[in-house]
């Protein structure tokens, strides 16, 4: 969830940018994105801070990227994102986190993410829109991914990759904490 002035600003502009890109009324993307129409008037007017399940309904909604609707505009060919930098978009209760450090560009933008799951805590996410697939790659630590209900063990040293068009969550697992790598790859003209 963007915290400073200029990234609610920033957030407001790529939302308006991509909603009138899209053909989208405030109502009508509202319905689509679930998202109250008070809610997004508020955050087209930097006024608003969503959260990080709110952005990624709109940024489905509206065929982007979640970094698409919080990132400036690009600067230089090469890129360096301090994991610092990356402010986290989803804090659990018991310390993890999940930091969106990047989305490349091009015909099939991926995003790459950095979380930290503690024993236990857990993010249960909503299927994203057809043509998604995620990859989780775990550094250190145990997680359970869980896909249609079904649970996955993947441990330090593993990766997995599943159509995020299904169901899913991550748990963190064991009693250490849990460090992975997710990359999100959007269909082509996201």
């Amino acid at each position: 969830m963007p915290e400073t002035e200029e990234a609610l600003r920033t957030l407001a502009r790529n939302v308006r940018t991509a909603r009138a890109r899209a053909g989208l009324s405030l109502d009508e993307l509202g319905r689509r994105a679930k998202v109250s129409k008070g809610a997004l008037v508020g955050l087209e007017k930097a006024q608003g801070n969503p959260n990080f399940a709110t952005l990624i309904r709109l940024a489905d909604t509206l065929g982007v990227s979640v970094s698409a609707l919080l990132e400036g505009p690009a600067e230089a060919r090469v890129r360096v994102v301090s994991g610092d930098e990356a402010l986290p978009l989803w804090q659990g209760e018991k310390g993890g986190e999940a930091r969106l450090m990047l989305t490349t560009a091009g015909p099939a933008p991926v995003e790459v993410w950095r979380w930290r799951l503690e024993p236990g805590e857990e993010y249960p996410s909503h299927p994203h829109q057809a043509g998604v697939v995620e990859t989780v790659s775990v550094t250190a630590g145990r997680m359970t991914l869980v896909v249609d209900g079904t649970e996955h063990p993947v441990a330090a040293g593993q990766t997995a990759t599943f159509d995020g068009d299904a169901a899913h969550g991550y748990r963190g697992a064991g009693d250490g904490t849990c460090h992975l790598i997710m990359t999100v790859q959007l269909p082509p003209g996201s």
